[in-house]
């Protein structure tokens, strides 16, 4: 009777555990942020705030905007080499699809928003951004600090990411889908181009990015993990 009890326990351990992991990875597997339900003029619940470069802190908050809500990055320095990093803290994966709108308010150097993954830390992951300035969108490795632009399948040396409508002031959605060393590129629904690399090849956090004076609003992130 006594080994039948503790039989019971351990079944009911391990069918506790194997639920609680099945909830994790539901949890984490599939993700949607669209800051409706966090406070206003308030830095947003589950992210961390980094810096890659120079310059003040980064900050970020969630405002309404056109009745909905969304996270705004509100710094603005005349700074090149300064990153404003906003990490989600809860998700963590190799392979993934993210996708965010965006919308580029105001910036005189740039006017740019950018999609992280694969986020080791502030000076290593790879960055996805559209630029309504230069109406282009241009795949980047950050590594041990050093942004590196990385060149389009079939393009040359010379070729700088991709030229691309980017609609200032307007809403577009930026989305990238990574699978090993193979990176797929869309900005509003066409794709833009392919790159490979194989530099972070480990799981990482998904975060939002934006560059020098550039004032960005995001809104429904979404993060899903995809089967290698």
């Amino acid at each position: 009777m006594r080994l039948f009890r503790v039989a019971c326990y351990l079944l009911g351990i391990g069918a506790f555990l194997t639920a609680a992991a099945t909830a994790e990875a539901a949890q984490v597997d599939n993700i949607r942020v669209d800051f409706e339900d966090m406070a206003e003029n308030a830095a947003p619940q589950g992210f961390s705030v980094a810096l890659t470069g120079a310059g003040g802190p980064p900050i970020w908050v969630v405002k309404s905007t056109d009745g909905n809500k969304a996270l705004v990055q509100i710094t603005s320095e005349d700074r090149n080499f300064r990153f404003p990093l906003c990490i989600y803290q809860s998700f963590s994966a190799r392979d993934v699809d993210v996708s965010v709108r965006f919308r580029a308010l105001t910036g005189r150097i740039d006017q740019a928003a950018g999609v992280v993954w694969r986020y080791q830390n502030a000076d290593n992951y790879y960055v996805v951004r559209a630029n309504a300035l230069e109406n282009n969108v241009v795949l980047y490795k950050v590594e041990n600090g050093k942004r590196i632009d990385l060149k389009p399948v079939g393009e040359t040396l010379f070729s700088y990411g991709k030229k691309a409508m980017v609609a200032q002031k307007e809403w577009n959605r930026l989305r990238l889908v990574a699978r090993g060393d193979h990176f797929s590129v869309w900005l509003n629904d066409t794709k833009v181009f392919d790159v490979e690399d194989n530099t972070f090849m480990d799981s990482g956090r998904v975060g939002l990015w934006t560059k020098a004076d550039s004032v960005t609003s995001f809104d429904e992130l979404t993060m899903t993990a995809l089967q290698p």
